[in-house]
């Protein structure tokens, strides 16, 4: 006879909530006890613009919707087939406990209810869900199981979608085919074909014979891709050709491109931008400040634009060097600085596009590593008639305290938008920026 499953109790931490406000629907049958410090924290991220306020309201109001007292006596049920959750108020501290955290801090009293927990309840599994490493590595050394909050996260990292790949068994006919109009041919006639994703970049080769290429999944057809520049900014190698392929293709609403420090990520980004301005109303570069809540800049001096400037100088680093591919005297030059004063150009932090309409717009997201699964979520969903999304970032390359490269919203984006026919990803590896640059990358 099989032996019944041993029922869990996941006690919830307070970043886990602010990460996702759905996050009691995903532990199936298991209960969920929330720490009376929870409720507190979470009172002080309410009011505000942020997802972190929005993800304390939406969790409250749902956690209000439940029941009302029962939460305190035993809990209710959150759903059919699922676990029930209940509040758990703090107690008097257990000796042990008392001896080796002595502070009474949130973090303490959320660990201690799930320490109190496991000795009340040996026959049950008690697991701390927190996002926080370090609070993770407490309840370890104090005896508990700790885990990661890992249901948005990539599974497997290695396997991520590149968006491009090498067919080197090809046919010389087919590559010969590619170099005349009308610079296409079928895609079923390649190897591998049915593994082929909408939109993804290949280079075919045959001997000393290549072609790049990206699969039009609509007709069928696998297109030559052509070496183009973009507002002065040339391509150095296949990749960036790929990239800039599909961010100024009109057809793919949705790009991303990752990589590490000096591939190109956001230059490209925003020569393809200035390059196809025409057919969009503006051009919005944005990046998240980290911390997301804007706490720190109170202390810097000076206004707002002055404490936000440090964040955005990379963005206008970028301006600058495609700027100066042309003398001042030339009228591509001076068009940067007129789209700057008009605000057809607008480099600003993210927090303060949000609420603006995001129609016919091409909307450059930089450092999109920095943003969570519902971050991402929030931002596309918004995208109104003619809008195109790229969000650029190096997924190892994180600067948020509860993220890393598995459970940050560009991996999480790559993850689930792979094969969609509005979609394109390109993974730039060759740096480009210099020698000296790509050694750092790679060693330190």
């Amino acid at each position: 006879m099989a032996k019944k499953p041993i029922k869990k109790i996941f006690v919830i931490d307070t970043n886990v909530i602010l990460h996702d406000s759905s996050c009691i629907q995903n532990f199936e049958e298991h209960d969920i006890v929330i720490p009376i410090a929870v409720l507190e924290e979470l009172d002080q991220f309410k009011k505000g613009n942020d997802t972190l306020n929005f993800h304390a309201r939406e969790f409250v109001r749902s956690l209000d919707s439940l029941s009302g007292d029962r939460l305190f006596n035993g809990g209710v049920i959150i759903a059919k087939n699922k676990g029930r959750i209940s509040i758990r108020l703090d107690q008097e501290w257990e000796r042990d406990f008392a001896l080796t955290m002595s502070s009474i801090t949130p973090d303490h009293r959320i660990l201690h209810c799930a320490y109190a927990l496991a000795r009340e309840q040996p026959a049950k599994s008690v697991i701390l869900v927190t996002k926080d490493v370090n609070l993770r590595m407490k309840a370890k050394g104090l005896g508990l199981m700790s885990q990661d909050y890992v249901t948005d996260q990539v599974k497997d990292l290695d396997a991520l979608y590149t968006g491009r790949r090498t067919l080197s068994d090809v046919d010389e006919d087919s590559i010969d085919i590619l170099y005349k109009s009308p610079f296409e041919i079928d895609a079923a006639v390649l190897p591998s074909a049915s593994t082929f994703r909408p939109n993804e970049y290949f280079i075919l080769r045959c001997g000393r014979k290549s072609a790049l290429s990206v699969h039009d999944a609509q007709s069928g057809m696998m297109k030559r891709v052509d070496k183009a520049a973009a507002y002065g900014i040339t391509p150095r190698n296949s990749e960036q050709t790929f990239a800039l392929n599909a961010l100024m293709n009109p057809e793919i609403p949705l790009v991303s491109v990752s990589g590490k420090a000096g591939t190109g990520k956001t230059l490209l980004a925003l020569a393809a931008a200035l390059e196809t301005r025409r057919h969009y109303r503006q051009i919005f570069l944005a990046r998240p400040v980290v911390p997301l809540s804007n706490k720190d800049l109170g202390f810097l001096p000076g206004d707002i634009h002055t404490k936000l400037d440090p964040y955005m100088q990379p963005l206008y680093d970028n301006l600058g060097v495609i700027q100066n591919q042309f003398p001042e005297s030339d009228i591509k030059h001076r068009r940067i600085q007129e789209m700057l004063k008009e605000e057809k150009l607008v480099i600003s932090p993210l927090a303060y596009i949000r609420g603006r309409s995001l129609v016919n717009i091409y909307f450059i997201v930089d450092e999109a590593q920095n943003l969570t699964p519902h971050e991402v979520k929030t931002i596309i969903t918004r995208a109104g008639e003619g809008t195109k999304f790229v969000f650029t970032g190096d997924i190892f390359q994180i600067d948020h305290p509860y993220l890393d490269s598995r459970s940050n919203g560009l991996s999480y984006l790559i993850d689930k938008m792979q094969g969609q026919q509005l979609y394109a990803h390109v993974t730039l590896e060759r740096g480009e920026r210099s020698q000296l640059a790509d050694l750092a990358s790679d060693l330190l």
